[in-house]
């Protein structure tokens, strides 16, 4: 049987979806408070998914999050599970995503070289 290219990209948008889905009505954790799925990368085999995480907040609420991320794992999986018709449900491995952090320091350095030549 031909497996898709493609086929890990698409499992990774619906157990994207379906965390956000579950983050925002089913986990309770205070820990996890505005943690928000940014982007998921399921191996080839679909048995391993890396969840990349944006949290707001200082290191050790990101911290927090990612701890109640972890501690909600077997939750979270259950329900991609249940929400999902995949014959194997991928093992979740929760990332934090430094992306909108990397792109703020880089506009704010933008902003200072500005206002250097500026003056």
């Amino acid at each position: 049987m031909r497996r898709s290219r493609h086929r890990p990209e698409r499992v990774g948008t619906l157990i994207q979806q379906a965390l956000a889905e579950a983050l925002a009505s089913q986990i309770k954790d205070p820990r996890v408070g505005f943690a928000t799925v940014t982007g998921v990368n399921v191996s080839p085999d679909i048995t391993h998914a890396e969840v990349l995480v944006s949290v707001l907040g200082d290191d050790d609420e990101k911290a927090k999050a990612m701890e109640g991320l972890a501690s909600a794992a077997g939750f979270l999986r259950t329900h991609i599970a249940q929400s999902l018709s995949l014959r194997t449900t991928p093992e979740l491995h929760f990332v934090l995503d430094r992306g909108l952090e990397h792109a703020q320091r880089i506009d704010r350095i933008l902003d200072e070289l500005k206002d250097e030549d500026e003056s």
